[in-house]
C-alpha cells in the first residue's frame, strides 16, 4: 500500500470515528454530484492528516561528504593545515569499528597502521625523520577520548607543527623508533609503550615536553599511575 492509499484509507476510517455520514438528498430532487456534508471533525481528518503522512521525502545529491576532508584547505600553501587534518582524523578513524588488535612485538611495544603511505624510503636504523605527532596518557582515557588525554602535540608544542630526529641516536624513546620501523612518508601509525619503556624514557631525558598548562599538568600525573603511552604519527619526511 503506498502512502496515498493509506491516507486516504486512514482518512475513511477517522470520519467514520467521529461518526460522519454521508446525506441523502430528497428522491423528489435531482442528484448533484458531492451531495454530503461534512461536520469540522471530518473536515480535519480529510486535510490534516494527508499533510501529515505525505511529507515530501528530501532529496540526496549523492555526495559523500567525508571524501570532502581530502580536499586541499584554501590558502594552505604549505600544506600544514591538510597534514594537520589527517592526523586529527585517526582519532577516531572508522576502521576502528573493525575489531583488529594492534601487532604486537617481543619488546611490549604494540602499533597499528592506519595508512601505508607511499615512496621508496622507509624509517629505519640511520634515518633523518620528521613526524607530526600526538601523545596521549593511556591510564587518563575519558569516554570522549578513549586513547586517552593528550599531553604533548606538534600542534600546540612545536612552532612548525613537527618534530624532527636521527633514528638510533637516543634522541626519542626506543620503543617509539621501534614502532615506527618500515613506516613511508605520509604513512599513519598509533604506537603504543608499555609504562617501563615510558619511565627509563622520562629518565633518558627522550620524551617531548609540553609547553601548555594542561599538558604540564597531565605529564606530572602520568608518572603517579600507569605511564602506559600511545603516539599517534605521521611521518611527514624521510632521509
Amino acid at each position: 500500500m503506498n502512502m496515498k492509499t493509506l491516507a486516504v484509507t486512514l482518512c475513511c476510517l477517522f470520519s467514520v470515528a467521529c461518526g460522519f455520514q454521508p446525506q441523502q438528498a430528497p428522491s423528489s430532487t435531482k442528484l448533484q454530484p458531492l451531495q454530503m456534508t461534512m461536520d469540522r471533525r471530518s473536515l480535519l481528518a480529510t486535510a490534516v492528516i494527508p499533510m501529515i503522512l505525505l511529507k515530501p521525502e528530501m532529496a540526496q545529491a549523492g555526495i559523500d561528504p567525508t571524501l570532502l576532508k581530502s580536499l586541499p584547505v584554501q590558502g594552505d600553501e604549505t600544506g600544514a593545515a591538510q597534514r594537520l587534518r589527517q592526523v586529527e582524523s585517526i582519532q577516531r578513524p572508522a576502521s576502528d569499528l573493525v575489531q583488529m588488535p594492534f601487532e604486537e612485538l617481543p619488546s611490549g611495544v604494540s602499533y597499528r597502521e592506519y595508512r601505508e603511505g607511499k615512496g621508496e624510503a622507509v624509517v629505519q636504523e640511520g634515518s633523518k625523520v620528521a613526524v607530526e605527532m600526538t601523545i596521549r596518557c593511556k591510564s587518563f582515557a575519558t569516554a570522549n577520548e578513549p586513547g586517552g588525554l593528550k599531553y604533548f602535540s606538534t600542534k600546540d608544542d612545536t612552532e612548525f607543527n613537527e618534530l624532527a630526529w636521527t633514528v638510533g641516536r637516543g634522541e626519542s624513546p626506543p620503543g617509539l623508533e621501534e614502532g615506527m620501523m618500515g613506516m613511508h612518508k605520509n604513512a599513519v601509525r598509533r604506537i603504543e609503550i608499555p609504562s617501563t619503556m615510558t619511565f627509563a624514557a622520562r629518565n633518558a631525558n627522550q620524551l617531548p615536553l609540553p609547553t601548555t598548562k594542561d599538558g604540564k599538568r597531565r605529564f606530572d600525573q602520568l608518572f603517579k599511575t600507569d605511564a602506559t603511552l600511545l603516539f599517534e604519527v605521521l611521518v611527514t619526511r624521510i632521509k
